[in-house]
């Protein structure tokens, strides 16, 4: 991209533009042979482009439609070391990532351990690490807490992380503890971690497993479930014991916060639709708590509850504090125990919108020098930024600048930075940082992630040769697509479809989630209301027409506080508009979710 001089031509380039999303015409084609309305249709065919497979699995998500974890390499022997440690009462160590992803394995792995299983308490260890002071995956601190560890484990089971942890691995291996890593983060280009007792990744080359976009909680899902499977095989266990059916509700909180994908993947749309089925029973302390916390209109939950109520609030413990919390809340068994726990979320997560916001704007001032230099993608150093709200940051410079970004804080290790990464749709992160370590292995040591997040180490001294490696590797991925933030629709809908019974329709289709957008649809309204609502006025609530329908609309962050709206009562505006179903003492509503509007003149 060529650099641009005139700020306001800079400004011009970074405005956002409403635009249809491509479809897949002959996809559209075959979900109307299927049965399928022509909305519903419409909306597949801008989801799955090139989608070649059956659609029932992913209309339908089932979990009829799950591959057998024996496809799984290292499946098998993970099972089996695990199921030796349980049958010869062998102390064993869970150990996870600090995110949703990471803590909700960790209760899988726990609960089956302990409560079908029969392990006691006494005999499993949770190792978490701090995000600020131990980093994520396998790190040294949490290799020397379990070395510390009095009795000591003899197996660590990893969830969440591992892949590229092998050094740390074989330190454990050569204290004698035998490590059983279960992950779905891409592998280094050496392979598995050569000193792991196995390697359950959906990822690896020589894996069969059909599906290698699963979060690192269905991996773990799995492996537990083929080690109950082996248990029975043995008979350690009655063929009666229950399966591990009811812990997709966890699975269904980490897939959706890992934002893994919500597209073609049958199995990820399948645990997740049946995973809020369980969640809706409401039969958890953790579930009942959270509801309390949003109100009784906030019920049934959905995927974007999962994404934007529980998630956030489990991540923002691990962001800023100890992540035990979080583990406490997930495992609680009375609701006060859990609203306890909940309590201490919450302020968490008040404190990090505060730090981000902050950081936020910040990153924007320092981008926009980037920018003007033509940058394919933003390499932001926050020299006394919070490393736990890295990825945050770095999703807000996406959205504003329609940029792959990451977003840089100084590591707890002496001359080290540590950051994190979000994409763009048509870059894959993942592969751009391997690029960038091909080119430049000094300066990118340590790195993982998939497609569209991931986190890096930087030595201080090169960071300006890591952003010259990373800048040519997505320059590279990228060729000449011109960058800006896009906001991709689903085209318009006609006035008599702003009711209830089209966002059912809509909903039939779901679960919603990444790779899988909930619709989003463009229209022109005549305004008819408006007035600033939000604590600092930040928000706009809406009165909003087509034809002969009127519709109220809310539209947040619409302003920055103090802020005028560009637009009044009479006039006319195109929105980028999502339908929502407003609930309120009972009585439902359509209203319209504003992401972005333009005056028209």
């Amino acid at each position: 991209m060529d650099a641009v001089t005139d700020p306001h031509d800079l400004h011009e380039r970074l405005e956002p533009r409403i635009l249809p999303r491509p479809r897949d015409a002959a996809l559209e084609a075959r979900a109307l042979e299927e049965g399928l309305t022509p909305l519903q249709a419409r909306v597949l065919a801008g989801r799955l482009p090139g989608h070649v497979g059956e659609l029932a699995p992913l209309v339908s998500p089932s979990l009829r439609h799950l591959a057998h974890p024996e496809r799984l390499a290292d499946g098998r022997r993970a099972a089996e070391r695990i199921a030796r440690a349980v049958v010869e009462g062998e102390h064993i160590g869970i150990l996870t990532d600090y995110d949703v992803d990471g803590i909700t394995s960790h209760v899988v792995i726990r609960r089956t351990l302990h409560e079908l299983f029969g392990v006691p308490e006494s005999r499993l260890h949770s190792l978490i690490g701090h995000r600020i002071h131990d980093g994520y995956g396998i790190s040294l601190p949490l290799v020397e807490r379990t070395l510390r560890l009095s009795p000591r484990p003899s197996l660590v089971i990893t969830a969440d992380c591992g892949s590229s942890d092998e050094p740390r691995i074989a330190r454990l291996k050569a204290a004698g503890i035998d490590v059983v890593v279960s992950d779905h983060h891409a592998l280094p280009v050496e392979g598995p971690p050569a000193s792991a007792f196995a390697t359950v990744n959906p990822t690896r080359d020589d894996c069969d497993y059909p599906d290698p976009t699963i979060a690192g909680c269905m991996v773990a899902w799995l492996v537990m479930s083929l080690t109950r499977a082996v248990l029975i095989e043995w008979g350690a266990l009655g063929p009666d014991t229950p399966k591990l059916s009811p812990w997709l509700s966890y699975v269904a909180l980490g897939t959706v916060a890992d934002c893994v994908s919500l597209g073609g993947s049958a199995a990820n749309r399948a645990v997740v639709a049946q995973g809020l089925t369980l969640i809706n029973r409401m039969e958890a302390a953790c579930w009942r708590a959270m509801a309390q916390r949003l109100g009784a209109d906030s019920v049934p939950f959905d995927a974007e509850t999962l994404a934007f109520q529980m998630g956030p609030r489990i991540n923002a413990r691990s962001r800023l504090d100890d992540p035990y919390a979080a583990l406490h809340f997930m495992l609680a068994e009375q609701d006060h125990v859990a609203q306890r726990y909940l309590e201490v979320l919450d302020r968490d997560n008040q404190s990090r919108k505060a730090i981000e916001a902050e950081m936020t704007e910040r990153a924007k001032g320092l981008a926009r020098p980037q920018l003007a230099e033509g940058a394919p993608a933003l390499v932001i150093f926050l020299e006394d930024g919070h490393a736990g709200v890295q990825g945050i940051v770095a999703s807000r410079l996406v959205q504003a600048f329609g940029r792959p970004s990451l977003v840089l804080t100084p590591a707890a290790q002496a001359g080290m930075l540590t950051g994190s990464g979000r994409s763009i749709e048509a870059l894959h992160l993942r592969d751009a940082l391997q690029r960038a370590h091909d080119l430049s292995p000094e300066a990118l040591p340590r790195f993982g992630g998939h497609r569209g997040a991931a986190g890096v180490g930087v030595p201080v001294e090169s960071l300006e040769a890591f952003r010259e490696a990373f800048l040519r590797a997505v320059a590279e991925q990228l060729g000449d697509l011109e960058l800006f933030p896009r906001i991709l629709t689903d085209g318009a809908l006609e006035a008599h479809q702003l009711d209830l019974a089209t966002l059912d329709e809509l909903e039939a289709l779901g679960p919603y989630g990444r790779e899988f957008d909930p619709p989003l649809f463009e229209g022109e309204f005549l305004v008819e209301a408006l007035r600033p609502v939000g604590a600092d006025g930040s928000h706009l609530m809406l009165e909003l027409s087509a034809g002969a329908v009127s519709v109220r609309a809310i539209w947040f962050r619409a302003l920055t506080p103090g802020e005028v709206p560009a637009f009044g009562i009479g006039d006319r505006l195109h929105c980028a508009y999502k339908l929502n179903r407003n609930r309120w003492r009972g009585r439902e509503a359509l209203q319209l979710m504003v992401e972005h509007a333009v005056p028209l003149d």
